[in-house]
């Protein structure tokens, strides 16, 4: 944060040095919450499956701690012109996927703003010594991704009206999803380490894992999944700019074969909204996660790559 300082007590487990997925800070022994704070414009038409798409994404943070939502508030920029049943479909989209995750709407704050915007402020609760953090990866450990690529792509085909949302609901359901799953998956096998994939994308967020853990990963691009339509319209050039933006923020951190397509380039690249939890597991523990993913019903639970002991932040993707 440049030269903008911070007071941080003793009592702040996670703060922003690490660039984690939420703040944690201890009230008791036993009882630390999680804070988190995620809003932005829509990326559907439809205003319900806006307001929870939104919901999940912010709920994920909590998720990716390993900490259980217990209130949230909601974040609304909106222009009455666009009409009040809007607002009212949003809202109830967001209400709805946070009572599922067993959390409670509990009010918020409204601004004017003709750009709708739309997010919640999470509290959550977790054990001070069960905390999974972005900085604690391991050299050796295998990465696991839970749900696929290409979510920014297929936003942007949607905003430029060559796919109508009816054509990629299993992604639009997929970034609806809850990663409770994942979550509920790495607290019983004792994952120490995780971060969700939003929108710095794949090899963004896995960047700052690696920097926080003082680590390296190779990925195997074969491996990751993405979604179908997604691959469709990379191959015509429907790629978000901030695509370009999360490959310059790696800058020479990253070495990709060249025998890696264009398009799955892209897709490493491509910014998530609401994606899935990327999770380093011991070679030890991985079929016992992955059978704990598959009772949990993620919606992947594939095997994308390893950490290795390379210079921190470094990866290689072949």
């Amino acid at each position: 944060m440049g030269n903008l300082s911070l007071k941080r007590g003793e009592e702040l487990l996670v703060g922003i040095e690490t660039s984690d997925d939420a703040a944690i800070y201890r009230l008791t022994d036993d009882i630390a919450i999680v804070q988190t704070l995620d809003f932005f414009t829509p990326i559907v038409d439809d205003p319900y499956l806006f307001g929870q798409i939104a919901a999940a994404n912010a709920l994920s943070d909590i998720y990716a701690m390993g900490g259980e939502p217990k209130t949230a508030m909601n974040i609304v920029s909106f222009w009455p012109k666009l009409g009040y049943d809007i607002l009212e479909q949003i809202l109830r989209g967001g209400r709805d996927k946070v009572e599922e995750s067993g959390a409670n709407v509990i009010g918020g704050h409204t601004v004017e703003d003709k750009e709708p915007k739309y997010g919640l402020a999470v509290t959550g609760i977790i054990h001070p010594k069960k905390i999974i953090t972005n900085s604690a990866a391991e050299e050796g450990d295998i990465l696991v991704l839970t749900k696929p690529l290409g979510m920014g792509i297929l936003a942007t085909a949607l905003k430029g009206g060559v796919v109508e949302e009816e054509e990629i609901m299993d992604a639009i359901d997929g970034a609806r999803k809850l990663n409770a799953g994942g979550s509920a998956a790495m607290r019983e096998i004792g994952i120490k380490a995780c971060t969700d994939i939003t929108g710095f994308g794949f090899l963004g967020h896995l960047f700052l894992m690696l920097k926080a853990s003082q680590k390296g990963a190779r990925i195997q691009a074969n491996e990751v999944p993405v979604w179908d339509k997604a691959v469709e319209f990379a191959e015509i050039g429907l790629v978000p700019g901030g695509a370009a933006t999360n490959r310059n923020f790696l800058g020479e951190n990253i070495s990709i074969s060249s025998l890696v397509s264009d398009v799955t380039r892209d897709m490493l690249f491509d910014p998530q909204t609401s994606g899935g939890l990327l999770i380093c597991v011991s070679r030890d523990k991985l079929d016992n996660l992955l059978e704990s993913l598959g009772k949990q019903d993620v919606l992947s639970s594939a095997v994308v790559g390893e950490v290795t002991g390379n210079s921190a932040g470094f990866i290689e993707v072949v």
